[in-house]
């Protein structure tokens, strides 16, 4: 998308936001449910993962992904939900802290951090299909873009992991196969 495309988005997301006041059909209310849901639990994993986090740089990307990210659609999704006049989700999780050091575990009952990689790797795929998903179902400009939004910070998010797991030499040898 070029910039000017990214401009004339923005207004019109603006605009709508301003003129169109319809609200979310039940495909957007669900899917909005279903991100706060999602987020609520996936901020209580990941701050597990952090806490078993033994790498600097891994528990920093685990730290940005909790708060660049997750509990920022999960924000977002409330406030679209509460503006619907929707009431909020009362499913909630434990809240977690994240030690300033990784926790004295022992190794045998705990995640590596190689094995913390790849389940980021995972969480982030599942996710960001499911707000694809969300994004292909909707009507209102508003919520399209908050998704749109979202997945541009995953994907950078995606590349940061992805440089960080090669750095490590966390990802898995795939053997190249001979034609």
């Amino acid at each position: 998308m070029t910039i000017a495309e990214k401009l004339i988005a923005q207004a019109d997301t603006a605009l709508s936001m301003m003129f169109d006041k319809e609200p979310p059909n039940y495909v957007e209310t669900a899917a909005l449910y279903a991100s706060v849901l999602a987020g609520r639990q996936n901020v209580a994993t990941l701050a597990v993962l952090y806490n078993h986090a033994r790498d600097a740089d891994l528990r920093e990307t685990i730290k940005r992904s909790i708060d660049e990210q997750t509990e920022w659609l999960t924000s977002n999704a409330e406030k679209a939900l509460t503006a619907a006049g929707a009431e909020l989700p009362a499913f909630h999780f434990m809240k977690r802290d994240l030690v300033d050091r990784p926790l004295d575990i022992p190794e045998e009952a705990r995640f590596s951090d190689g094995e913390i990689a790849l389940l980021l790797a995972n969480m982030a795929k599942t996710s960001q299909l499911a707000v694809l998903g969300a994004m292909h179902n909707c009507y209102q400009p508003y919520i399209a873009k908050m998704y749109q939004d979202i997945l541009d910070k995953a994907t950078d998010y995606n590349y940061q992991l992805m440089k960080l797991a090669l750095s490590k030499g966390w990802l898995p040898h795939i053997h190249k196969i001979r034609h």
